[in-house]
């Protein structure tokens, strides 16, 4: 969707920017594919949301060939007709080697366009609007059938007629002067010209997924029993698959075989109906018929079903192993949560101060009981008097950020033990599982309490346990929660659950920059992050979304155009907390005061976030 970037300095706004503006370029990562092999990854992700099965199926053959040669070890070349073929199936304005390089990468939006824009064509030359000709040289081959676009209209057209001088062509090469014919519009001499899609292309990408392509089969073991005045037997294994690992099904039918008078059942007449596995996911790599001599099997086409009910026992065999370790851990849980405590919601007040500004005087704040302060803030000397202030006034905790990158790292571990020390910090806000690392060697010190953000992603009483056992004290419930599941997690808690009332809901954190255009900083920035303006993305409908900068680590976070206040009587928590991002010292009074109260704030720039919604 489209933005504006707004610069608001009190009162007084400025359109910095305009177009789709957080609409990356697609990644394309060939080129590092053998780096990223010799790192030991073992597997890579195709994202193909909203895409073709056209589009998957080239995007998989063209990655798994290199894959394949960055593991041979030979000479890594990459063919640019690949790349070509990369760009056609989808590209917003070309590729990007999104966060890979360690360079800043100034190269990573496309505002232009949101959507594909395939591979320039050419401009046209002249357009005849009476037999619908438009006249342009050839920077791709083009073909019948193939998909174009042209700058200034808004359709797409299918090349229908493709003529060279008065021939007609199927498929025209790259440098000829060609016609196209069938084109009606506003279509101006100039203009740029895209084949968004290719014929040829997606016939070769279809072929690979059609009903008559060859698919990857699960290899089964199968061992059939066929015995004199007994039933048939049949047992199927699977070994060393991942899920199938060491699993065997047994199954005996009601067929008994008979003695045959005249017409004994063959073992290849048995084995070619039982490996009739049809679109199942199997295939017998292995069938072996225990048949006994002179036997006759009344209706051969009844070993579909025995084949099918044994088909089904695997996949069943599968399924429950998975299935009774969850229950299992569930029966366990619940035993926990029968026994837990009950708790009430007390009086305790936390503030998060997700921005600090130097000419307020914090030590006027009432009410609360602890004081949440972002590291990069705690690590900036100009801010250390405030800092010694809320340390004496209010239990302060260190809090973490979503996203940490190695500086942020190297920030943390050269300062964190001087923090603790001059601040007297009672504990810190985890808001990443990589904080649980970092802060090892404090887990196990009672001095501290730890508490699990929300951005740890709380939806269950699994994610408590599993928090509980690496040492969280303390867990903020996701902000995505409907109340009916919120209650419920609330209910559930064997540890503290504390509840945000009140703030504006952080919708993306970005590894990019918008004022200085790029996922890194740079020496010729502007550095408008360290001004003392605030910025806004305003989106087609008039919202105005807060955006925040980091410079430590060029990250944005970009927040609601709403706040998030909600009623909360009907919870079942032992502390509310409260996000304030640009509120002054009044209102951040004031608003403590109405949090107390349990009511929420009414008004149009209110939200009740995902109270009354399904996730």
């Amino acid at each position: 969707m489209p933005y504006e970037l707004l610069e608001c300095n009190g009162t007084t706004e400025k359109s910095i920017d305009k177009g789709y503006l957080l609409s990356p370029k697609d990644l394309c990562s060939l080129e590092y594919l053998p780096t990223l092999v010799k790192l030991g990854i073992n597997s890579f992700k195709i994202e193909g949301r909203m895409k073709t099965p056209e589009y998957v199926a080239t995007v998989t053959r063209i990655y798994r060939k290199y894959i394949d040669l960055a593991l041979s070890g030979d000479n890594y070349v990459i063919d640019e007709s690949d790349k070509k073929d990369l760009l056609q199936v989808f590209n917003r304005g070309g590729f990007s080697a999104g966060h890979l390089s360690n360079t800043a990468n100034r190269n990573f939006i496309y505002p232009q366009k949101p959507n594909n824009i395939g591979l320039y064509l050419g401009n046209v030359s002249n357009y005849n609007s009476n037999k619908g000709h438009i006249t342009l040289k050839l920077n791709e081959p083009l073909g019948i059938g193939d998909c174009i676009c042209i700058d200034g209209e808004t359709g797409k057209y299918t090349v229908s007629e493709l003529l060279k001088g008065n021939n007609n062509l199927k498929v025209a090469s790259s440098g000829e002067l060609v016609k196209l014919g069938r084109m009606k519009g506003n279509i101006k001499p100039g203009a740029k010209v895209f084949k968004l899609s290719s014929k040829a292309l997606i016939d070769t990408a279809s072929a690979t997924f059609s009903d008559n392509c060859e698919n990857k089969k699960i290899p089964v073991s199968c061992y059939l029993s066929v015995k004199k005045n007994k039933p048939i037997k049949i047992i199927l294994e699977a070994h060393a698959l991942p899920f199938y690992d060491n699993i065997s099904v047994e199954f005996k039918s009601d067929i008994i075989p008979e003695e045959s008078i005249s017409a004994p059942t063959s073992k290849e007449r048995i084995e070619k109906q039982i490996s009739k596995l049809g679109n199942t996911p199997y295939i017998f790599d292995k069938i072996d018929i225990d048949l006994d001599k002179n036997l006759h099997i009344g209706s051969i086409s009844s070993l579909n079903n025995l084949r099918r009910t044994a088909i089904a026992l695997l996949e069943d065999k599968v399924m429950n192993r998975f299935l009774d370790k969850r229950l299992s851990n569930s029966k366990a849980l619940d035993e926990v949560y029968t026994n837990s405590v009950n708790k009430s919601c007390g009086e305790h007040i936390s503030l998060l101060l997700e921005n600090i500004n130097e000419n307020y005087d914090y030590s006027k704040i009432e009410g609360i009981d602890n004081i949440y302060v972002p590291l990069k803030f705690l690590v900036n000397k100009k801010y250390k008097n405030q800092m010694l202030e809320l340390s004496k006034k209010f239990n302060l905790f260190m809090y973490m950020p979503t996203i940490i990158k190695p500086n942020y790292k190297n920030l943390l571990l050269n300062n964190l033990d001087t923090i603790l020390s001059t601040f007297s910090v009672k504990g810190f806000v985890i808001s990443n599982i990589s904080g649980f690392e970092l802060l090892n060697k404090y887990m196990g010190n009672s001095k501290y309490i730890f508490v699990a953000n929300y951005t740890m992603n709380i939806f269950n009483k699994y994610t408590i346990r599993e928090l509980q056992n690496l040492g969280v004290n303390i867990i903020t419930p996701s902000v995505e929660l409907s109340k009916p599941a919120l209650q419920e997690l609330c209910r559930q808690s064997t540890i503290p659950v504390e509840l945000i009332a009140y703030g504006r809901t952080i919708l993306m954190n970005s590894s990019y920059c918008l004022l200085g255009k790029s996922n890194k900083c740079y020496p010729d920035c502007k550095m408008k992050c360290s001004s003392n303006l605030n910025y806004y993305l305003k989106d087609r409908l008039g919202f105005k979304f807060r955006i925040m900068p980091d410079n430590v680590q060029t990250v944005t976070s970009i927040y609601n155009s709403k706040i998030t206040s909600i009623d909360t009587h009907d919870f079942t928590v032992s502390s509310l907390r409260i996000n304030v991002l640009d509120e002054n010292v009044d209102e951040i009074n004031e608003i403590i005061e109405h949090v107390k109260s349990g009511e929420k704030l009414q008004g149009t720039e209110y939200t009740n976030g995902n109270m009354n919604r399904e996730i």
